[in-house]
């Protein structure tokens, strides 16, 4: 009998979901920075949407930006649509940057060519 008891408590608890947790010490949060220029990636995906940009750099050429976003469900919330942001646009992007200094961040909002912004919420 008592093993089908831990036989029972060992699957229930490994029924139970496991909860991620996803840290942003990689990001300065304290600080938002500003990059202007075309998107060449968009994904639309869990469990964090991704945008990938080209902005000049210091030299005059082009340079790649990655952007982490939240979730579909969370940017659905605040505005977006999948086809929000598409390869092509031209877009403003302020971020809180990466601590190790590399060209990338977290969203924190989007203004579009149009001129409406979109939160990362």
């Amino acid at each position: 009998m008592r093993h089908k008891a831990l036989t029972a408590l060992a699957a229930a608890l490994l029924a139970v979901p496991a909860i991620a947790h996803h840290s942003f010490a990689m990001f300065d949060m304290q600080t938002e920075a500003t990059v202007v220029g075309t998107v060449t990636e968009f994904k639309w995906t869990n469990p964090h949407a991704f945008m990938a940009l080209d902005a000049p750099g210091d030299n005059g050429v082009a340079a790649s930006w990655a952007i982490e976003m939240t979730s579909p469900n969370n940017l659905i919330n605040g505005g977006w649509r999948r086809s929000s942001v598409k390869p092509g646009d031209k877009i403003s992007v302020t971020y809180h940057p990466l601590v190790n200094g590399r060209r990338g961040g977290a969203l924190v909002r989007v203004k579009l060519a149009d001129g409406k912004v979109l939160e990362n919420k």
